[in-house]
């Protein structure tokens, strides 16, 4: 051990992050046990924050690099971030392999895809990817109104699943874009048996996060013999207090962006943002629609992660797709998703027997975590997994991780 290291180490004994302290009486350490993938290095030390290699254990493919401050000489905070001991112990004991997955599977392109004709004028995208042969999988995107895109198909394991993607009617490449004419949720359940029925799947696993989730849960509700498992992400019921919390709670966290949300509409409409927004979204000129629609949507991404993503908020443009998900997702919550208030939870009897996983951010904003830890509570046979360090995003480095591990244990239930 050379000479930095007598102060502090980490080592890895049965799957769980242990630190140790040593030589502390006259050096306080700030501690973060932050996990990476393999090849970053990453450290802060001295009072210039030079970036140096200090120390770092490599398990499985990660990377433990610990971060210190030498500034501090009064007292000794330990915190684990990131990753935590307890949520690495938790995702090596439900995912059942010998390693950790970190990061998503390699980009793919579809084997197959198409547009399916529904009702009301509607035809959905649909595309196949994977296994032909495989476990059938679907992705069930969020907004609503946000429709997939490439990534989504990175989450699973192509040599063991076919997966399926599909956009939501009026979002993505679906026709007509961004129409919210014969849209509810109970059109969405039907849309998905649909596709069901014509690409000849006789029973799914489904992965749906934020809106995604309140699909699943419906869809499983209605069809609960046609659905294997699910993985859910960042809670949402669509319920009134969640709604009000998206319109207007998140200003007590993101002031500075609810004041942006806020300042696009007249002072004398700001008692009803929804109905304000949704009167702009809806309206035929695009020089009107199309401005609301970016609010609304740089709004929600500068609120879903737990740290400020540039890249995120610079995505936003001014296409359909940004039309699309601003106007269908106000359409669904001025509606409260169509659904009759609790319907999720009295539901939940129809799915307890379906093997399912539930990850939620510990700092998700736009989907607060108390959502997650009433279904956990109302359903505790499935999976619950809190990521210590994330915010709303599926692709924070934690969420992401669970995320897979949730997805390697639909292969074994």
């Amino acid at each position: 051990m050379d000479a930095d290291k007598r102060y502090l180490g980490t080592v890895v004994h049965n799957h769980s992050v242990v630190i140790y302290y040593l030589d502390l009486i006259y050096l306080a350490v700030d501690i973060e046990a932050r996990a990476y993938p393999a090849g970053f290095v990453g450290s802060t030390r001295g009072s210039q924050y030079q970036q140096e290699k200090y120390d770092q254990q490599e398990v499985n493919g990660w990377h433990y690099s610990v971060w210190f401050d030498r500034r501090r000489s009064t007292r000794l905070t330990a915190t684990l971030c990131a990753f935590s001991f307890h949520t690495l112990t938790n995702l090596r004991a439900t995912q059942g392999v010998s390693g950790l997955r970190t990061s998503l599977y390699p980009d793919i392109e579809p084997r197959t895809r198409g547009m399916l004709a529904l009702d009301n004028g509607h035809e959905m995208y649909w595309e196949e990817s994977g296994r032909a042969d495989g476990v059938p999988v679907a992705f069930v995107h969020g907004g609503p109104g946000a429709g997939t895109m490439s990534e989504h198909r990175r989450f699973f394991n192509p040599e063991y699943f076919r997966i399926i993607l599909f956009d939501q009617r009026g979002a993505g490449r679906s026709i007509p874009q961004a129409s919210i004419e014969a849209n509810t949720t109970a059109d969405l359940i039907a849309d998905m048996e649909r596709l069901r029925t014509h690409l000849g799947v006789e029973s799914w696993h489904l992965f749906g996060g934020s809106w995604g989730s309140t699909l699943a849960l419906a869809y499983a509700q209605a069809y609960p013999d046609r659905t294997l498992g699910m993985v859910l992400r960042g809670i949402f019921t669509c319920s009134r207090r969640e709604v009000d919390w998206f319109i207007s709670g998140l200003g007590r966290v993101f002031p500075d962006a609810w004041e942006d949300f806020t300042a696009a509409i007249p002072e004398a409409e700001r008692g009803d943002l929804l109905t304000a927004y949704r009167t702009r979204l809806n309206d035929p000129d695009p020089a009107v629609h199309m401005t609301a629609a970016q609010t609304w949507a740089t709004y929600e991404a500068r609120c879903s992660s737990l740290k400020p993503n540039a890249e995120a908020v610079r995505s936003v443009g001014t296409s359909q797709g940004t039309l699309a998900l601003a106007r269908i997702e106000a359409h669904y919550l001025a509606n409260g998703a169509f659904l009759a208030p609790d319907q999720l939870f009295r539901g939940i009897d129809r799915i307890r027997h379906i093997p399912t996983a539930i990850v939620h951010g510990r700092y998700d904003m736009v989907c607060p975590i108390e959502t997650a830890y009433r279904l956990h509570k109302a359903w505790p046979d499935a999976a619950f997994t809190v990521v210590p360090d994330a915010g709303h995003s599926a692709l924070e480095p934690g969420t992401r991780m669970a995320l897979l591990g949730a997805v390697e244990q639909l292969k074994t239930g």
